[in-house]
């Protein structure tokens, strides 16, 4: 198959994917416990995506914890997002020397 059939195929999916919810929730969502549900899942998605990309980037444990660590600290601390990022590739790249 040609790329444009894939990129075909890409585009109708995605499309399909962010239409169909304005098309089947025409009404404002009253249930409570729904809308709930609904607010969490970005970040369910998120972290379900996020999590093993961290532990399986640097291939070794630790270093990835310390990445972790370092960026969930700061996070709580709430600094700004590069600094998160920044201190925790730092903390994953010194650890990694002492590691090795």
């Amino acid at each position: 198959m040609s790329i444009a059939v894939y990129i075909a195929v890409m585009a109708v999916v995605t499309y399909l994917i962010r239409m169909l919810p304005f098309t089947f929730f025409n009404k404002k969502i009253k249930s409570r416990f729904f809308r709930s549900f609904l607010h969490y899942i970005p970040y369910a998605v998120l972290s379900a995506m996020t999590i093993p990309a961290i532990f399986y980037s640097t291939g070794n444990m630790y270093t990835a914890i310390a990445g972790t660590v370092v960026a969930l600290v700061l996070a709580f601390m709430e600094k700004p997002l590069i600094v998160v990022a920044l201190a925790g590739s730092a903390a994953a790249f010194v650890c990694g020397i002492f590691v090795q």
